[in-house]
């Protein structure tokens, strides 16, 4: 009998020891995969609260996630190593040069496996990550840009601070009535400064109707008419305040994520930002009391135009565990998964779905049906999708800069540019036999 306990309890203590091994054997069973994103701060908490939720969810799949300061070069370099991670972070503007250098593969009949469709999606994200007929990515945020004033400053200057401008005209009015001097003739505060912060140069020729490529005919059309307007509008500001003193007057702008960012100093009452910036004025100015509409548009432009740009997900040529990669990246897909995210993010979710009154109601920016309405807009532009757009995005930010120190005329430097592009499409063109 004795001997019988003994062996039940060696026995017990048997299956105690094994089942705490095999739940580390499980564990170390998972197929662990990295995942390579360009968040950090509050932004990187979010992913990787959800990171942790997906490893918690199932017990096949571990994901690390790792911030990586300028990914977009080392992905390339990383996949031509052979050791790239599994998930990359993506956008749009990297599709095209990704996909004709095989840095990325396409996620077709991942897709159509796990029986997600397109219509699901409010169209732009999805079709921006679309490129020579196949998907490259799936989309995880969705932002668009818009109109900032603060109010406050609307009011001292005697303006209506629930009437934004509508039309660049109106804007150009509004900044002569905002803009202050001190004693010694220096800019103290604008309404508006197209320089500034200088992220899109090459956005503002959306706002006159310009354009800036041709696909059918594979013809970069940086000196379009209606570009040169805009790079005119752009120039009218140095002219008329002088380059020097608008270069002395930004030279006291802080960092944008700080409480130095000249709107958040009221250095500036007008801003071009994104769907992001409420959670920085929360943090920075929360004592300010803004609004948020669509960006004035120019002759030749229209309501509602607004760029509108996405965080996405790939899977990178090279990547060790395709199929697991792709399991993550179809969680991070599911509603519950892109609410949280927009959630924490202060952004939108790409769903048409999370379009709905709760979804709304709880979000932390007060104007984000504003950014919402943006990006269904028939205006709603996006970064091109070509094979050497981050060229491209350079050259229009040289012009830029040549037409605000009035070195060039607009279409001067727009013709450079024109040419410059073309020349480098060209080459990539044969070079890919695209």
């Amino acid at each position: 009998m004795r001997e019988k306990k003994l062996l039940v309890l060696v026995v017990c203590l048997y299956l105690l020891i094994t089942g705490i091994s095999g739940t580390s054997a499980l564990g170390a069973q998972r197929t662990k995969i990295t995942y390579w994103t360009i968040w950090t701060g509050f932004e990187f908490d979010t992913i990787k609260k959800l990171v942790d939720e997906f490893n918690a969810s199932q017990n096949k799949i571990e994901v690390d996630v790792l911030p990586v300061s300028g990914l977009g070069e080392k992905l390339l370099v990383a996949v031509a190593a052979g050791e790239p991670p599994d998930v990359t972070a993506i956008g749009e503007r990297n599709i095209a040069p990704y996909a004709i250098r095989n840095g990325v593969i396409p996620l077709d009949r991942y897709i159509k496996k796990a029986d997600i469709s397109r219509d699901s999606y409010i169209s732009i994200a999805y079709d921006m990550l679309s490129y020579k007929g196949h998907q490259w990515a799936l989309p995880i945020t969705l932002m668009s840009c818009a109109l900032h004033w603060n109010k406050g400053m609307f009011k001292k200057a005697g303006l209506d601070p629930n009437n934004p401008p509508r039309t660049i005209k109106e804007l150009d009015t509004y900044n002569e009535k905002l803009t202050r001097w001190d004693s010694a003739g220096n800019i103290i505060q604008m309404g508006f400064d197209p320089a500034w912060p200088g992220w899109w140069p090459f956005a503002w020729v959306w706002y006159f109707g310009g354009k800036l490529y041709d696909p059918q005919k594979k013809k970069v059309t940086a000196d379009n008419p209606q570009n040169v307007k805009a790079f005119e509008w752009v120039q009218s500001y140095a002219k008329k305040f002088g380059a020097e003193a608008l270069q002395t007057f930004a030279s006291g702008f802080g960092t944008y994520s700080g409480p130095t960012n000249p709107f958040f100093a009221e250095k500036l009452a007008m801003v071009y930002q994104g769907s992001w910036h409420a959670n920085f004025i929360q943090k920075f100015a929360p004592d300010m009391e803004f609004g948020v509409a669509a960006f004035p548009y120019g002759p030749g432009g229209a309501p509602d135009t607004a760029r509108v740009t996405v965080d996405a997900l790939a899977i990178p040529r090279g990547a060790k565990h395709p199929d697991e990669a792709f399991e993550f990246i179809k969680w991070m897909s599911t509603q519950h998964a892109l609410e949280k995210l927009a959630l924490g993010h202060r952004k939108m979710s790409p769903l048409k779905a999370s379009y709905n009154a709760q979804f709304i109601a709880k979000h932390p920016n007060p104007y984000i049906e504003v950014f919402y309405r943006l990006t269904f807009s028939p205006n709603a532009r996006h970064e091109l999708v070509m094979p050497v757009w981050d060229i491209y995005r350079k050259e229009m930010a040289v012009a830029f800069d040549s037409v605000m120190l009035l070195k060039e005329t607009p279409q001067e430097a727009l013709r450079k540019v024109t040419f410059r592009v073309q020349r480098e499409l060209d080459r990539v063109l044969t070079k890919y036999k695209l």
